[in-house]
């Protein structure tokens, strides 16, 4: 029996939902990517501790993702086992009056749901935000002027060892789409805890919308993609860069400079990955000739 046919028997036996040769595309918000050797679903912190220490042991690699909104995967797939938490089994739960614990394999929209359903504010610019609670928390995810840190109480992980660690807002090192994990990519987030105020139901449900609305309104949310495209470059936009380029529509293959949002590449037309990364140099090259300034992708390559 191979590595990965042990891992899974192994895996299956403490309860982890196990799927072999499972297409990414399938759980990437770009709706791209080969398959991987073991997708792996953990519905706990336990769980996922023993899954991690058993593929160790049987020298499998490992990639951890969240829903996969922030990611662009190989054509020909990951080798080893990509691990993501279970989501049917990640519900927050209120700690005290204004603090939410939540897991790390909820979903943000969730998690912001709930929120409003205890009357507490401070979320609402995390609404709509496609990814996971862990994932937000990697990248400092943030939005209409709010990001995590500003919210974000603890975050407990697993480190590279496997033992399970806390740290505090103030050791997160959060800052544009940067924290402590981004630097130890060994580490799997577990959970975090949210600290938020009370406020008005109806005024946080009426923020909610608003911004919904604002995102349907200005970005390409009818085709796949994993969102903004590129860092914002300081002293400039991405998006105004791209789009002062001339560079609204440009397609390779089946990736496109989104015509609504100059900052998206979209999956336009059942594009490969090596039609989003050529398209990707061609607007840096662009970008770069024209204007000077240099585009950094958001988006994280798995190749």
């Amino acid at each position: 029996m191979n590595a990965i046919a042990q891992l899974r028997k192994d895996c299956e036996r403490i309860g982890c939902i196990c799927l072999a040769d499972e297409p990414m595309a399938a759980h990437t918000s770009f709706k791209i990517g080969g398959p991987a050797d073991l997708l792996l679903k953990p519905r706990d912190a336990e769980t996922a501790a023993r899954v991690i220490a058993r593929a160790r042991e049987l020298s499998v690699p490992l990639l951890f993702i969240g829903k996969g909104s922030d990611l662009l995967i190989c054509d020909e797939g990951v080798r080893g086992a990509v691990l993501s938490f279970d989501e049917a089994s990640a519900r927050p739960s209120l700690r005290d009056e204004t603090v939410i614990d939540c897991p790390a394999g909820a979903s943000l929209t969730a998690l912001c749901c709930f929120a409003l359903e205890q009357g507490l504010t401070g979320l609402e610019f995390a609404y709509g935000i496609p990814g996971s609670v862990g994932g937000a928390v990697y990248m400092n995810a943030g939005a209409y002027g709010g990001e995590i840190r500003d919210v974000v109480g603890s975050v407990r992980f697993l480190d590279g060892q496997g033992k399970l660690r806390a740290l505090e807002e103030c050791a997160l090192e959060l800052s544009y789409r940067h924290s402590y994990f981004t630097d130890h990519p060994d580490c799997l987030i577990t959970s975090a805890s949210f600290h938020l105020r009370r406020g008005d139901r109806d005024a946080i449900r009426a923020r909610m919308d608003d911004l919904m609305e604002r995102r349907r309104t200005k970005q390409p949310l009818e085709y796949p993609s994993a969102g903004s495209t590129f860092k914002r470059p300081k002293g400039a936009y991405a998006s105004a860069l791209i789009d002062g380029c001339g560079l609204k529509g440009r397609r390779v293959g089946g990736a496109m400079v989104s015509e609504k949002h100059a900052g998206f590449v979209i999956n336009y037309d059942n594009a490969s990955c090596t039609d989003v990364l050529t398209l990707i140099g061609e607007i840096q090259t662009q970008v770069r000739e024209q204007t000077g300034f240099s585009l950094e992708c958001e988006v994280k390559y798995i190749g």
